[in-house]
């Protein structure tokens, strides 16, 4: 387990997954990371690599030839490598392997960087395809949980809101299923702060189509000053989920780059809908940040 630590936070990551397991403040003790009671949801804040979300039939082909990979892919059940560590920075990095190829028959760099500064925990993603002539297509994405009620003896899941900003009308991404139905493409008002109810999880995570512009969400309640906000400068999409009918005490608020296999795919990766296509001897960098409050 890696840890880093400043005067307001103390961050485990686990090494199993690049995965971050708690998020405490000096303070007050106030845990905001989900603590993975399997009953509900048995992770913390999973990895998404190299697809987000579900393929069809967790199948897809590459050239003719199907492979099979299960939800989220599979960099979030492998064992990252630490290549740099100190009290307030540490680097992860994970590379192609004979159980990767399997799967996902492709050369790739991965690093995952977890920085923190005070109240700020940024996440930094870099995917280098190392290969002279090859394509590398992937997605990649998180998936952190957050403790909803911050204290339980202060507040319950519906006093809990979601605010973003920008403050407008947003295109939401519908699922059907486990795929996205971006043909039927559905307007959610966000200009005032969303309130948490858990029959809003009823058809899986809302997911906001972002158009790459930079977005903040803002997990907060009226009955104390404690929350969290997360920033993305560049994404495609955000996913908001808690599990349904299960009433789970947390919500996610998911950055991606990549989505859902769309109900009309046809398996091929690499006209996937939002895949990247990474050129031969190229790096791809996607951020996001944490602010704990």
């Amino acid at each position: 387990m890696i840890e880093l630590k400043n005067a307001v936070l103390n961050v485990k990551i686990n090494e199993h997954g690049a995965e971050l397991t708690s998020v405490v403040s000096v303070d007050d003790r106030i845990e905001y990371l989900w603590q993975a009671d399997s009953h509900y949801w048995g992770r913390h804040a999973p990895i998404l690599f190299p697809i987000v979300g579900r393929l069809k039939d967790d199948q897809y082909t590459i050239d003719g030839q199907n492979y099979h990979m299960t939800q989220h892919g599979f960099a979030r059940d492998m064992d990252f490598h630490v290549l740099e560590h100190d009290d307030e920075h540490v680097v992860f990095e994970l590379q192609a392997d004979e159980q990767s190829k399997a799967k996902y028959p492709f050369e790739f760099d991965l690093r995952v960087t977890f920085s923190l500064d005070e109240h700020l925990l940024s996440v930094h993603y870099a995917v280098h395809n190392p290969a002279d002539d090859t394509v590398l297509p992937f997605s990649i994405g998180g998936h952190p949980a957050f403790n909803v009620p911050l204290k339980p003896d202060e507040g319950g899941f519906e006093d809990y809101t979601v605010t973003v900003a920008p403050r407008k009308a947003y295109s939401r991404v519908p699922l059907v299923g486990p795929y996205n139905d971006v043909q039927h493409e559905q307007i959610l008002n966000l200009t005032t702060p969303m309130a948490l109810d858990h029959d809003l999880f009823n058809e899986d995570a809302l997911i906001l189509d972002l158009d790459h512009v930079e977005t903040t969400l803002m997990l907060s309640t009226p009955v104390n000053d404690h929350g969290v906000a997360l920033t993305l400068q560049n994404a495609p999409y955000v996913g908001i989920w808690s599990p349904y009918p299960k009433r789970a005490p947390f919500v996610c608020l998911e950055p991606w780059w990549g989505i859902a296999d769309n109900l009309e795919a046809d398996g091929n990766f690499m006209t996937k809908m939002g895949i990247h296509r990474l050129a031969p001897q190229s790096t791809f960098d996607a951020s996001y940040q944490l602010r704990f409050f």
